[in-house]
């Protein structure tokens, strides 16, 4: 059977994974998962995920959930080049010191604009108000300006002077906002040339075909959710 992944691309994680396999011509399936129609939940793919997350791997009949578990073993079986996940002790350090701060923080944020700022006007019919989003903003500009001062400085890529998994990883999730109109990268150069440095390490064209789910306003439109998904969403976020 070999490899399959089992994606969405419009989650930032899913991007990373793809992203690094095909970089990496890491012969895989493309097992797309459509979130919004809640294909997560369905009892075909718990036998690959029972925590109904993705991105998920199968390879052969070993299963595996969680991107960066996913992008190690990657790394791993398939020998990718070192600067992904330096061999050097104080380089890994500071990838899996990226890869440990991340999740409360550069995602937890970027995630809660993206979501608001889609679901919101779904399931009231009103835009967000203009005091969630400014606090909104605020919480994100906090962890933006920790990840430029502490985890970028002044270097070209986290962990010095190549790409890594920390940089992926963070592209994708500072990406994020991006798709529901929120410009993360604006008002700041260091940020933005960043960006620039890492998509160029990527390929221009890969990244435009990752990306293009995300950056599509007719991908989030009202009609692509189940009716059972926007229920449980009003249920979450109108409590």
């Amino acid at each position: 059977m070999g490899l399959e992944l089992y994606l969405d691309l419009v989650s930032q994680p899913c991007r990373a994974v793809y992203i690094f396999a095909r970089k990496n011509n890491i012969p895989f399936e493309f097992k797309r998962v459509e979130l919004l129609k809640g294909q997560h939940r369905t009892e075909e793919f718990k036998k690959v995920n029972m925590l109904m997350t993705v991105p998920a791997l199968k390879d052969d009949s070993f299963t595996l959930a969680e991107s960066i578990a996913i992008l190690l073993y990657l790394a791993g079986k398939f020998k990718t080049a070192d600067h992904w996940y330096p061999a050097e002790l104080q380089k890994r350090a500071r990838v899996d010191e990226y890869l440990s701060w991340q999740h409360t923080t550069i995602r937890a944020k970027g995630s809660e604009m993206f979501l608001h700022k889609v679901l919101m006007p779904i399931i009231t019919g009103k835009p967000i108000p203009a005091e969630k989003l400014q606090s909104l903003t605020g919480e994100l500009n906090v962890v933006l300006n920790q990840f430029e001062e502490k985890f970028l400085q002044d270097k070209p890529f986290i962990a010095g002077t190549e790409i890594s998994l920390a940089d992926l990883l963070a592209l994708e999730e500072i990406m994020q906002p991006l798709g529901v109109g929120h410009d993360p990268f604006e008002g700041r150069p260091k940020l933005a040339a960043w960006r620039k440095r890492v998509e160029g390490a990527l390929g221009q064209q890969l990244c435009q075909e990752a990306h293009q789910l995300l950056l599509n306003p007719s991908t989030l439109s009202a009609d692509k959710f189940t009716p059972e998904l926007l229920e449980g969403l009003k249920q979450k976020f109108l409590k």
